[in-house]
């Protein structure tokens, strides 16, 4: 696994000056969002030469575009809404090759009209889920032109909460295109901390052969979790990276919900679960 971060947890004036914290952080990779580059998270053109800069001042680095953050609601109960998210996600599709990355992370959303994040109780309603699949379908469709790899992610707040539902998506949806970006400290519903391994072991089984990025971040409570720097909370992370190395993944494990000043810290400490986990030693 490769150790990295999303690029806006340095906060700097430039592009390159994030990226340089980057390489001085030690870390191999990035998700980029394009706010980070002067342009909208989704925005509605990138320019040529942007997308160039990008791909080169990264490798220069030698640092790695792991995915770029094209999140939107894709449940939002106005259509035009998500709509405009599709029209937005294609711009992004369609720059990936020149930015030097064939990854797009992305949010299945909520009926909440103000935060994608945000819990609602009509999530769990077949009118969501049908909007949000042919949201998903037809962002599917949208990266399968340009060979382009979706991965979603399950999320408590959701219309996607769980693992059973994130397999049920990709099941729907059947596309190549659409895999799955693994946050564990993200699928514990209200209740289920103690269940810990259990939820962990469901989680990797359902969906280990689809996960091509992972989060490290933590959490403290179950639930509504609110975002910890890895290391610093109640998951599991022995049995995390174990699952998913002995699921076969072996890409970008990404560090957010972090202050800059955690970033040392939680490098270091991920570095260590990784070895331990290469150690054959630590198995015996």
């Amino acid at each position: 696994m490769q150790i990295g971060i999303l690029l806006g947890a340095f906060s700097r004036p430039t592009l390159e000056a994030r990226l340089e914290a980057a390489k001085a952080a030690g870390l191999e990779c990035v998700q980029l969002s394009m706010d980070c580059a002067g342009l909208a998270t989704m925005p509605d053109a990138i320019p040529a030469d942007l997308a160039a800069r990008c791909k080169r001042e990264a490798a220069s680095r030698g640092i790695a575009i792991a995915s770029l953050d094209g999140t939107f609601n894709m449940s939002h109960p106005d259509a035009q809404r998500r709509k405009d998210g599709l029209r937005r996600l294609r711009v992004l599709v369609d720059a990936c090759e020149a930015i030097g990355t064939a990854a797009i992370h992305i949010c299945t959303g909520t009926r909440d009209r103000t935060s994608m994040w945000r819990r609602h109780p009509d999530n769990d309603s077949p009118e969501a889920w049908r909007d949000m699949v042919g949201c998903v379908r037809e962002a599917a469709g949208i990266a399968r032109e340009k060979n382009v790899t979706l991965a979603f992610e399950p999320e408590v707040n959701n219309v996607v909460d769980s693992a059973k539902n994130a397999r049920r998506l990709l099941d729907e949806v059947a596309s190549p295109n659409l895999k799955v970006c693994i946050d564990c400290a993200n699928v514990f519903h209200t209740g289920e901390l103690p269940r810990m391994s259990e939820v962990l072991e469901e989680t990797i089984k359902l969906l280990g052969k689809d996960i091509v990025l992972a989060h490290a971040k933590d959490l403290d409570h179950d639930g509504d979790a609110g975002h910890l720097a890895a290391g610093k909370g109640k998951l599991d992370y022995d049995r995390y990276l174990k699952l998913l190395h002995e699921a076969g993944f072996r890409g970008p494990l990404l560090l957010h919900g972090l202050s800059e000043s955690q970033v040392p810290g939680c490098v270091a400490f991920l570095r260590g679960k990784l070895a331990a986990i290469s150690d054959p030693k630590t198995h015996q």
